[in-house]
């Protein structure tokens, strides 16, 4: 299973923030935004993945992120150089892709909650199912909105639409099948000259192939792509590491839970981040063990 996370465009709804600088390197309280979906995809075992941005940033997330060793894991870099859709991303990772189950999640997309990192582990062991996750929200017009039966199966999904069948949003998260980039490769641009991940979704949903998982009220799902979104996310970390006296999307916390790095390098990592909080919580960790997995 590999993993991408889409941290391209331009980040117009922040602006002036965004200006001279990505989105996905803005802080979300005490850590950089992208560190939320990373620790995502690490939360389901996926240790290779394709960060996609833009020309003007790609220094920037190489500069921040390395080749993942540090965490274990393996970065490899792509550009897209104007946005065309999030199913645009396996035709620019194809090669990255090849013929693998990927799972690809958005860059400005937090998920926090119990529980939530087993059933993404869950989902990236499924073989024959693509799996999306679903979020109800007030305002279902601005999200692809699933339709379920009397007996909860999906039956139909309907980008932004006008009239909403259900108030469930599909989320920045999507697992698929091994077939996804071939399945990218025969769709037609949309009328905003886009590839939709709904059209990509549509055809798992016709083929019987797409799983819903439905999060509930114990799991947090944020879109960090506006100033109040942004404002919300950052007080919600604040208050769960305070009152917890945890670390949210801790990416060295993860890789040590699945035993890819030890404990001296969490250390070693934390001496290297002179004497913020984070650096503090990395010695911590060094020094207790960490959380286990399950716990994450």
């Amino acid at each position: 299973m590999k993993g991408i996370v889409l941290a391209g465009g331009a980040g117009t709804r922040l602006w002036p923030a965004t200006r001279a600088l990505s989105k996905q390197l803005l802080p979300v309280y005490d850590k950089p935004m992208i560190y939320y979906p990373i620790s995502t995809l690490m939360s389901g075992g996926i240790r290779e993945m394709l960060i996609i941005t833009t020309p003007r940033d790609l220094c920037l997330f190489q500069d921040l992120l390395g080749d993942g060793a540090a965490w274990g894991v393996s970065f490899e870099y792509a550009v897209q150089d104007q946005p065309r859709g999030i199913a645009d991303a396996f035709r620019v990772g194809e090669k990255f892709v090849s013929a693998e189950r990927t799972a690809l999640v958005l860059g400005d997309n937090l998920f926090l909650g119990q529980g939530l990192a087993g059933r993404i582990r869950a989902a990236t062991a499924s073989v024959e199912h693509a799996t999306v996750f679903a979020y109800r929200v007030s305002d279902p017009q601005r999200y692809g909105v699933i339709e379920f039966d009397d007996s909860g199966a999906a039956v139909s999904i309907e980008e932004k639409p006008i009239a909403p069948k259900s108030d469930w949003a599909v989320t920045g998260l999507y697992i698929y099948r091994s077939d996804v980039v071939d399945i990218v490769a025969g769709l037609q641009p949309s009328e905003r000259n886009e590839l939709e991940i709904t059209a990509v979704n549509q055809v798992y949903l016709d083929r019987s192939q797409l799983q819903v998982e439905r999060l509930g009220r114990g799991v947090a799902w944020l879109d960090a792509g506006t100033h109040d979104s942004l404002l919300e996310a950052a007080d919600l970390v604040q208050a769960v590491e305070h009152r917890q006296g945890v670390k949210l999307a801790c990416p060295e916390e993860m890789a040590l839970a699945w035993g890819w790095i030890d404990l001296e390098q969490v250390a070693r990592l934390g001496r290297n981040m002179g004497g913020s909080t984070y650096a503090q919580y990395l010695s911590k960790i060094a020094r207790t063990g960490g959380t286990p997995l399950e716990l994450l």
